[in-house]
């Protein structure tokens, strides 16, 4: 079975400028855990959950279809990397306490993919899976950052992508559902960098593929009239949505 490869292309920059998770809510997700032996990070990217992992997990596997992103994930020995789609996972059956999978869910098949993770996870292993939307920065910056997501670039956006902008509300999440705090990612952005982290999203690289010229070139000159220094750093903020759940008993 293929995967749909969005971002292969622009991984160094992934690894780069997307968002990082907050401590917090790694630690929220772990002390759900009874025991810390393994954890599976699914659809690592370039390995930002895994890492965050290894702080409180004595092995983590960490595993993506993407040869790229895992050519751009951080090495650490507590961490087995793998270039293996999720629904193909050999991990041995009621072996791993926690699933994380960070902003990718919406890519995996459902059906396949919560068949393998009951199987592997233990009797009571934790599942946690979130995503988030658009960049916040000021009401003026935002509107042109939501103007270039809706209209530039928004018939580059696939089925996959429509399930973050509701906020994973659609989704199946077959588990005993924990209720979380609300938690936030936040970066410090020049202009350049927040531009950079524009050039990963798939719909832009397919806007480029399509069309010749890249849409963020148009956008950065606006972003000039209404940045200041573009040298000077702005705090970005990404709203992370999160669920979590536990394996019902068999």
């Amino acid at each position: 079975m293929s995967f749909k490869d969005n971002f292969s292309k622009q991984a160094s920059l992934y690894a780069e400028f997307r968002p990082h998770y907050p401590q917090e809510m790694i630690n929220f997700i772990s002390n759900l855990c009874t025991s810390h032996e393994l954890a599976w990070d699914a659809g690592t990217g370039n390995g930002q959950a895994a890492i965050a992992l290894t702080k409180y997990f004595n092995h983590v596997v960490a595993t993506d279809p993407s040869s790229e992103q895992i050519k751009n994930a951080v090495p650490d020995n507590k961490v087995i990397y793998k270039v293996q789609r999720s629904e193909e996972c050999e991990l041995e059956a009621n072996s791993v306490d926690l699933i994380t999978i960070a902003n990718a869910l919406h890519w995996f098949n459902f059906d396949t993919f919560y068949a393998i993770a009951n199987n592997v996870l233990k009797k009571d292993g934790i599942i946690a899976a979130w995503c988030y939307t658009l960049p916040t920065i000021n009401d003026v910056i935002d509107e042109l950052v939501s103007t270039f997501h809706n209209v530039t670039v928004d018939e580059f956006w696939v089925h996959e992508n429509r399930l973050v902008e509701k906020e994973y509300q659609t989704i199946p999440f077959p588990f005993e559902e924990i209720s979380t705090p609300q938690f936030y990612s936040e970066k410090e952005f020049t202009l350049s960098n927040l531009i950079s982290y524009l050039n990963t999203w798939s719909a832009t690289q397919k806007y480029i593929q399509k069309y010749g010229s890249n849409p963020t070139d148009m956008l950065s000159e606006e972003m000039k009239k209404v940045w200041g220094n573009v040298h000077d750093k702005k705090t970005v903020k990404w709203k992370l949505t999160l669920k979590v759940g536990r394996k019902f008993p068999n």
